[in-house]
């Protein structure tokens, strides 16, 4: 008897869970490049909490300001607005700090950083710490759906048993749990959050079908419901891992057609002529997605007794890629003649991509690192990272502008932002100075060799 009211209890909390998407209260946890874009979205729809532990985070959002330049402000503005307009439980949109108000909502969405630790592991600390937060205000028919990119399984085997411990609920009994991995891509402001469309998954059929329309409500190129949790996190992680070993393999063509004496953009243009060859470009792989996410693939691989091959030779090659960089520029400025200890060198970027002020898992402090150890004397300019961000990552000193009076030895492009392309290069370089371009986004002419 007990089992049957259960069963109806059960189907009584999915059915209304199920019926009621337009009326949920969402609270989006992690307000960084993927969590604030998906707030100021669902804050047109519903009625959304954006909070963060980061109390200056919260504090320069209120006031409009958004530091990672990912959010369109006038949206921003708008949403806040309208939450003003509309009372504490109306639609728009809110932030906080405090944890005793995500009590007031029954959706949350995860959207914290996975990073990896300094032996290349998965590091879920951050994932982890959200779930027990989230778990201290979980209630009976709630659905916590996690964006963050994790490998197959994680969801189910390490979040969900810290949710139901910290809220003595049962999975898929008192509460569910979805997974829809994010696909920002920062600076893009072409293909932005509503322009993607969006894999999404449910613990239960049912449930599925309410993440499914709950993201369908905002997303307008559409979504692709996955038949399981473990289906949506794998496919996240391939994305980027088979960009990861698409790029490892024309690093690993530049580094031999260096040796041949070739340049491999042009090699990359002859062979683009036939109509199936991707080109993909040599270059630095970083950020927090390409050079993070093939370790998590990896990680649950290896727990299984397979070690990967493909994908860990992939990452191999692109982590070199900063001493190649380094160790080329060394070698020109010996072929032109100069004293390499004491030299000048100029590095143009410290972002892990153009036109955008993330810095997480850049490698061009690769660059740094090895041009230091030969004894050049090294600045690195950057007019998109937050010098502070620079040096609590890195413990590296950043400059903000570029001084008329000094002239550089080398100069190294190491990213493609809009600032650097419009430089005179003629007024911070000797005249036997050596330029060096990882992005093959300068004039030939002016260059001294690239990636």
């Amino acid at each position: 008897m007990n089992n049957v009211v259960e069963e109806i209890n059960q189907l009584q909390i999915a059915a209304e869970t199920e019926t009621s998407v337009a009326q949920r209260s969402i609270a989006i946890i992690g307000l960084g490049y993927v969590g604030l874009p998906l707030a100021i979205e669902f804050g047109k729809h519903y009625n959304v909490m954006g909070f963060d532990i980061n109390q200056e985070r919260i504090a320069e959002l209120s006031e409009g300001h958004d530091r990672t330049k990912e959010a369109d402000m006038e949206e921003l503005l708008e949403a806040m607005r309208l939450k003003q307009k509309s009372g504490k439980s109306g639609k728009g949109l809110s932030f906080s700090f405090n944890r005793e108000e995500l009590k007031d909502y029954d959706t949350f969405i995860v959207t914290v950083p996975t990073p990896i630790d300094q032996f290349k592991a998965p590091d879920l600390k951050p994932l982890l710490k959200a779930s027990e937060m989230i778990g201290a205000a979980l209630k009976p028919g709630d659905i916590v759906i996690y964006e963050s990119t994790v490998y197959p399984g994680c969801t189910e085997e390490d979040c969900v048993p810290v949710l139901e411990r910290v809220s003595g609920l049962k999975l898929n009994k008192d509460f569910f749990v979805g997974y829809s991995p994010e696909r920002i891509n920062p600076g893009d402001k072409i293909n932005t959050l509503t322009k993607i469309k969006k894999v999404t998954s449910g613990s239960t059929p049912e449930i599925a079908t309410v993440v499914d329309d709950l993201y369908s409500s905002i997303i307008k190129a559409g979504t692709h419901k996955a038949p399981s949790i473990k289906v949506a996190e794998a496919s996240k992680a391939i994305e980027n891992a088979q960009r990861d070993v698409n790029i490892s393999f024309v690093n690993e063509l530049a580094l031999i057609f260096d040796k041949i004496g070739i340049d491999t953009n042009d090699v990359i243009e002859a062979a683009g002529t036939k109509w199936n060859f991707l080109k993909y470009k040599p270059g630095l792989v970083g950020g927090h997605c390409i050079g993070v996410d093939p370790y998590y693939l990896a990680h649950k691989a290896e727990s299984l007794g397979y070690h990967p091959q493909v994908i860990l030779s992939g990452r191999r090659v692109n982590d070199t890629m900063g001493q190649f960089v380094a160790n080329k520029v060394v070698k020109l400025m010996i072929e032109k003649d100069h004293k390499i200890k004491g030299s000048k060198a100029l590095i143009l970027g410290i972002t892990f991509k153009e036109n955008c002020p993330d810095v997480r898992n850049t490698r061009v402090v690769d660059i740094y690192h090895e041009l230091e150890q030969f004894g050049l004397d090294v600045d690195i300019y950057d007019p998109w990272a937050n010098e502070e961000a620079v040096y609590h990552e890195y413990g590296v000193d950043i400059i903000k502008q570029l001084s008329n009076s000094v002239v550089y030895d080398a100069i190294i492009v190491a990213v493609a932002h809009q600032e650097f392309l419009e430089l005179d290069y003629k007024k911070i370089i000797r005249n036997n100075g050596v330029i060096f371009d990882t992005k093959a986004c300068l004039n030939r002419d002016l260059v001294d060799a690239r990636l």
